[in-house]
């Protein structure tokens, strides 16, 4: 699972993630885009399991790259544990995900199987996700 080597704190305020993305929200890298459409957070297993489904699709073909990294520490206290006593244990590790964040980008593969495989990778993800592609984009025959 993606996680940071070290953070300053092992600990975070939960802080919703309200209003679009700063940064991010043009494709980088690849052709092909898997662009968030809703505010969530995305947690490492999600991440890895969307990561998992586009690379089987792609067999082995083109490159793929993931464009959130989970950062932030979500915490939860035991089951039937009485209120106080302070914040629990850090449980798992979160990407804190705005609208028009790109998640995922892919280089390399025909347009309809980069589309067809991120179909598959946004049924992992808790948001609602579109395919974009790169606007000077051209499909070759090569491909």
């Amino acid at each position: 699972m993606l996680q940071p080597k070290k953070t300053k704190f092992r600990k975070m305020h939960k802080m919703p993630p309200k209003g679009n993305t700063k940064r991010g929200d043009q494709l980088a890298f690849g052709s092909f885009g898997l662009k968030a459409l809703q505010g969530a957070w995305v947690t490492d297993r999600q991440i890895e399991a969307a990561r998992v489904a586009l690379t089987r699709h792609m067999q082995r073909k083109g490159q793929a790259w993931i464009r959130i990294f989970p950062d932030k520490p979500i915490t939860r206290k035991p089951a039937e544990v009485r209120m106080g006593k302070g914040k629990g244990a850090p449980e798992f590790w979160s990407a804190v995900v705005k609208p028009g964040r790109i998640l995922f980008e892919i280089e390399g593969i025909p347009m309809a199987e980069a589309q067809a495989a991120f179909r598959l990778a946004g049924h992992k993800l808790p948001i609602t996700t579109k395919f974009v592609v790169r606007r000077e984009y051209v499909e070759t025959a090569a491909e």
